[in-house]
């Protein structure tokens, strides 16, 4: 008798346990659902206003004017920013793990973008893959001017060796001042590696890239703009995948544009950065205004959006 009313206690407890953690979890799940309504009413916000945005004909026009202007008159703000700002390290956390890998995240976030845009308009894989392979033409491009600045650097540059004067010497010439042996098979890297002088003409590479990204970017999240436009029939709105990576894409933007201007203010060298920036420039010019422009049966990838949906008000603007 015993044995039957403990067990009979104890299936009664269990009932009671399992009960109230129903309710406990009922009770969670209601403001985890207005929780999660509230997030993703933010995101809706916050995105439809950086589409418009970037998607408007003020950006879209003369975005590349601005950005021209800050690479032309930013190592004017060296005269006011701090000399000992945490920015003017070189060896800064966003120089290390961003500068050197600027086309590498710009390639990840801005493919994922395009790729979730693709198929959310679009269930088709060959239209997928043409406009992923706008990412694939600017790293090819980016690529050979890398190789093709390296080579040039190399041609016009000279390595030298500091090493410390005589001191029997008398001349007037070479008192305080170290003397230079040349080196003339050796490249600007292995130079460097060695811990020896290097002089000679250079064009920046940091601000060609991130001028780069920094139009390409603009270039295709002003797309978004598209799903946001009321089409006949009406599609489905973009998902919340969709708008995540969008403002990643968004906060990426705002990064690159913080180290270009990081870089002007804290390590002016001219006309480096001038040339580097303007190549950047001409890079997208050829691509966004030439090379995309072209019809599509050429083997042309076309313009941001392009073929995604039906309205036609954008590529109007575009022109």
């Amino acid at each position: 008798m015993d044995l039957k009313n403990e067990n009979s206690s104890n299936g009664w407890t269990a009932d009671i346990n399992l009960e109230k953690l129903h309710k406990m979890a009922a009770e969670l799940i209601v403001p985890g659902r207005f929780l999660l309504r509230c997030l993703d009413g933010v995101l809706v916000l916050v995105t439809n206003l950086m589409a418009r945005i970037l998607s408007s004909n003020p950006v879209r026009r003369h975005f590349h004017l601005v950005l021209s202007g800050v690479v032309l008159f930013g190592p004017l703000l060296s005269l006011w920013v701090p000399k000992y700002s945490i920015f003017a390290n070189r060896n800064h956390y966003l120089y290390r793990k961003f500068l050197k890998s600027t086309w590498g995240w710009t390639c990840v976030f801005t493919a994922s973008f395009i790729l979730l845009l693709s198929l959310s308009a679009r269930h088709s894989i060959s239209l997928c893959l043409r406009h992923l392979s706008r990412i694939g033409v600017a790293g090819l491009l980016w690529w050979g001017c890398q190789r093709l600045l390296t080579l040039l650097e190399d041609a016009a540059g000279t390595c030298y060796e500091a090493m410390a004067p005589a001191q029997d010497t008398q001349s007037p010439a070479s008192s305080g001042q170290p003397l230079l042996l040349l080196h003339e098979d050796q490249t600007k890297a292995s130079c460097l590696r060695a811990n020896m002088l290097w002089r000679g003409y250079e064009v920046s590479q940091d601000l060609l890239i991130l001028c780069l990204c920094c139009l390409l970017l603009v270039e295709e999240l002003s797309a978004f703009g598209l799903r946001l436009v009321p089409t006949k029939p009406p599609q489905r709105p973009p998902g919340a995948q969709l708008r995540f990576v969008f403002l990643l894409c968004v906060v990426l933007l705002s990064v690159w544009t913080f180290l270009l201007l990081c870089l002007l203010a804290h390590f002016p060298t001219f006309p480096s950065q001038q040339l580097g920036g303007a190549l950047g420039y001409l890079t997208w010019r050829g691509l966004y205004q030439g090379l995309y422009r072209l019809k599509t049966n050429w083997g042309c990838p076309g313009l941001p959006g392009e073929g995604l949906l039906t309205s036609t008000a954008y590529y109007k603007q575009a022109q």
